[in-house]
Protein backbone atom coordinates (compact mmCIF):
# COMPACT_ATOMS: atom_id res chain seq x y z
CA UNK A 1 0.00 0.00 0.00
CA UNK A 2 1.37 3.35 -0.48
CA UNK A 3 0.71 7.10 0.64
CA UNK A 4 -2.48 7.17 -2.19
CA UNK A 5 -4.45 4.65 -0.88
CA UNK A 6 -4.23 6.36 2.68
CA UNK A 7 -5.85 9.15 1.16
CA UNK A 8 -8.26 7.39 -1.17
CA UNK A 9 -9.53 6.07 2.38
CA UNK A 10 -9.48 9.22 4.81
CA UNK A 11 -9.41 12.21 2.35
CA UNK A 12 -7.38 14.85 1.37
CA UNK A 13 -8.88 17.12 3.65
CA UNK A 14 -5.96 19.60 4.69
CA UNK A 15 -5.60 22.40 7.53
CA UNK A 16 -3.24 25.16 6.73
CA UNK A 17 -2.32 28.63 7.96
CA UNK A 18 -0.17 31.27 6.47
CA UNK A 19 3.55 32.21 7.90
CA UNK A 20 2.52 35.79 8.84
CA UNK A 21 -0.94 34.57 10.86
CA UNK A 22 -0.43 34.88 14.47
CA UNK A 23 -0.32 31.68 17.09
CA UNK A 24 -3.29 32.91 18.43
CA UNK A 25 -5.07 32.28 15.03
CA UNK A 26 -3.08 29.33 14.64
CA UNK A 27 -4.24 27.89 17.73
CA UNK A 28 -7.58 28.18 17.16
CA UNK A 29 -7.23 26.55 14.21
CA UNK A 30 -5.61 23.55 15.61
CA UNK A 31 -8.20 23.64 18.37
CA UNK A 32 -11.49 24.29 15.93
CA UNK A 33 -10.36 21.11 13.52
CA UNK A 34 -9.18 19.15 16.37
CA UNK A 35 -5.74 18.49 14.90
CA UNK A 36 -2.02 18.43 16.06
CA UNK A 37 -0.38 19.80 13.13
CA UNK A 38 -1.12 22.60 10.33
CA UNK A 39 0.40 22.81 7.02
CA UNK A 40 2.16 26.42 6.68
CA UNK A 41 1.26 27.66 2.96
CA UNK A 42 2.10 30.65 0.47
CA UNK A 43 0.55 30.85 -2.59
CA UNK A 44 -2.70 28.86 -1.19
CA UNK A 45 -1.01 25.50 -1.89
CA UNK A 46 2.55 25.58 -1.69
CA UNK A 47 4.29 23.92 1.80
CA UNK A 48 6.98 25.85 3.36
CA UNK A 49 6.56 24.84 6.96
CA UNK A 50 4.69 22.88 9.68
CA UNK A 51 3.50 24.08 13.26
CA UNK A 52 3.05 21.35 15.48
CA UNK A 53 1.52 21.70 18.83
CA UNK A 54 5.19 20.77 19.84
CA UNK A 55 6.41 23.66 18.46
CA UNK A 56 3.73 25.69 20.48
CA UNK A 57 4.84 23.79 23.59
CA UNK A 58 8.36 24.57 22.97
CA UNK A 59 7.94 27.61 22.01
CA UNK A 60 5.50 28.93 24.79
CA UNK A 61 8.75 27.46 27.45
CA UNK A 62 11.25 29.93 26.17
CA UNK A 63 8.65 32.91 24.80
CA UNK A 64 6.02 34.68 27.01
CA UNK A 65 4.81 37.12 24.67
CA UNK A 66 4.26 33.75 22.38
CA UNK A 67 0.86 34.75 21.48
CA UNK A 68 1.89 37.53 19.46
CA UNK A 69 4.50 36.13 17.29
CA UNK A 70 3.35 34.47 14.03
CA UNK A 71 3.62 31.32 12.89
CA UNK A 72 6.52 32.00 10.66
CA UNK A 73 8.10 32.61 13.94
CA UNK A 74 7.43 29.43 15.53
CA UNK A 75 6.96 26.70 12.84
CA UNK A 76 9.27 23.95 11.57
CA UNK A 77 10.66 24.95 8.36
CA UNK A 78 12.49 21.94 7.21
CA UNK A 79 9.56 20.17 5.90
CA UNK A 80 9.85 16.54 4.61
CA UNK A 81 6.97 15.40 2.42
CA UNK A 82 5.74 12.42 0.93
CA UNK A 83 4.20 11.98 -2.32
CA UNK A 84 1.09 9.74 -3.20
CA UNK A 85 3.28 6.97 -4.77
CA UNK A 86 5.38 6.48 -1.37
CA UNK A 87 5.14 3.06 0.03
CA UNK A 88 4.09 3.01 3.57
CA UNK A 89 7.05 0.44 4.81
CA UNK A 90 9.25 3.63 3.61
CA UNK A 91 7.27 6.24 5.22
CA UNK A 92 7.44 4.91 8.36
CA UNK A 93 10.85 4.78 8.65
CA UNK A 94 11.36 8.27 7.45
CA UNK A 95 8.75 9.45 10.04
CA UNK A 96 10.63 6.85 12.84
CA UNK A 97 14.18 7.98 11.73
CA UNK A 98 13.15 12.16 11.62
CA UNK A 99 10.65 11.84 14.64
CA UNK A 100 8.10 13.54 12.86
CA UNK A 101 4.40 12.21 13.40
CA UNK A 102 2.98 14.20 10.29
CA UNK A 103 3.88 14.50 6.91
CA UNK A 104 2.24 16.67 4.10
CA UNK A 105 1.71 14.85 1.04
CA UNK A 106 2.63 16.63 -2.32
CA UNK A 107 2.39 16.43 -5.42
CA UNK A 108 3.87 18.53 -8.22
CA UNK A 109 4.84 20.97 -5.93
CA UNK A 110 0.62 21.06 -4.76
CA UNK A 111 -0.53 20.02 -1.07
CA UNK A 112 -2.53 16.68 -1.44
CA UNK A 113 -3.05 15.76 2.26
CA UNK A 114 -1.47 14.95 5.16
CA UNK A 115 -1.07 11.54 6.90
CA UNK A 116 -0.17 10.75 10.13
CA UNK A 117 1.60 8.00 12.62
CA UNK A 118 -1.51 6.89 13.48
CA UNK A 119 -2.76 6.67 9.39
CA UNK A 120 0.05 4.67 8.68
CA UNK A 121 -0.11 2.26 10.76
CA UNK A 122 -3.78 1.74 11.04
CA UNK A 123 -3.15 1.27 7.45
CA UNK A 124 -0.49 -1.30 8.36
CA UNK A 125 -2.27 -3.03 10.80
CA UNK A 126 -5.93 -3.49 8.46
CA UNK A 127 -3.59 -4.57 5.89
CA UNK A 128 -2.00 -7.27 8.42
CA UNK A 129 -5.49 -8.01 9.42
CA UNK A 130 -6.75 -8.59 5.99
CA UNK A 131 -3.51 -11.18 5.00
CA UNK A 132 -4.39 -12.92 8.41
CA UNK A 133 -8.33 -13.74 7.49
CA UNK A 134 -7.06 -14.88 4.11
CA UNK A 135 -4.69 -17.27 5.86
CA UNK A 136 -7.26 -18.27 8.62
CA UNK A 137 -10.23 -19.08 5.79
CA UNK A 138 -7.18 -21.16 3.62
CA UNK A 139 -6.82 -23.23 6.94
CA UNK A 140 -10.21 -23.67 7.78
CA UNK A 141 -10.97 -24.44 4.09
CA UNK A 142 -8.29 -27.28 4.16
CA UNK A 143 -9.14 -28.54 7.80
CA UNK A 144 -12.40 -29.41 6.43
CA UNK A 145 -11.19 -30.84 3.15
CA UNK A 146 -9.45 -33.31 5.25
Amino acid sequence: MDIAGILATKGDKTHTVRPEQTIREALALLARHNVGALIVVEGGERPVGVLSERDIVREAARNEHLFGETVGDVMTRDVITGAPHDDLLTVAHTMTERRIRHLPVVDKGRLVGIVSVGDILKAQRDQYQGELDTLQTQFLSDERGR
